[in-house]
């Protein structure tokens, strides 16, 4: 895992859950980057160290992985979610949740789960269908203007399954993008306008719902 602490030593708890690339510079970074607006950041790794650059990589790493893993990864992630709570640099109970494309889907599942302390959920390009009546979450959610990778099918799901259970949720479209287009490693999506136009808006919500 990888854990970024404020200078302050001590801040509200984000949970990063990384894309099928695994846990990246840029995943680290991003978790950097909320330390230094006063989150403590924790990315587990659900690859062991590994990281792929290529989609058949990408697809090889995640099933290769999901195959050979001793600890399943829904158990691994509660474990986590209890490391971060347990840190003393984490004030307060709730905490929030960042995922990206395969992280995003394990975000949803977590914000499913009535015990565990997740006061917001961040998603990008990502959607998952569920029940979500006994969330105590609020959800803000990215998604590419044109996506490949999640279909418009999913997203109206996704919005049905939220307005059912009705949780507090704001959904924002990027126009001009494609999936990963958050991911500044990504060099045939990045989209450094609408990443930065993201950003503000996740800090302004994990803000809000965590203090």
């Amino acid at each position: 895992m990888y854990l970024a602490k404020p200078k302050t030593g001590s801040g509200p708890g984000v949970l990063v859950l990384h894309s099928w690339w695994g846990l990246s510079e840029f995943f680290s970074g991003f978790c950097d980057r909320l330390a230094d607006r006063g989150f403590v950041a924790l990315a587990p790794d659900l690859y062991d160290g590994e990281v792929a650059a290529t989609i058949p990589q990408a697809k090889e790493l995640r099933a290769k992985t999901t195959a050979t893993r001793k600890e399943p990864v829904y158990r691994y992630l509660i474990r986590m979610i209890g490391v971060l709570s347990d840190e003393v640099s984490v004030p307060g109970s709730g905490i929030g949740v960042v995922g990206f494309s395969m992280g995003g889907h394990w975000a949803y599942w977590l914000a499913q789960r009535p015990e565990l302390p997740i006061a917001a959920t961040v998603t990008f390009y990502a959607a998952r269908n569920g029940d979500y009546a006994r969330s105590s979450s609020d959800f803000l959610v990215h998604f590419a203007e044109t996506d490949e990778w999640v279909s418009a099918a999913s997203v109206r799901k996704l919005k049905k399954s939220l307005a059912a259970a009705g949780s507090t949720a704001f959904f924002h479209t990027y126009p001009g993008t494609g999936h990963w287009f958050f991911e500044q490693d990504r060099a045939d999506a990045f989209d450094a306008e609408e990443a930065a136009l993201a950003w503000d808006r996740t800090l302004v919500f994990l803000k809000e719902r965590l203090g």
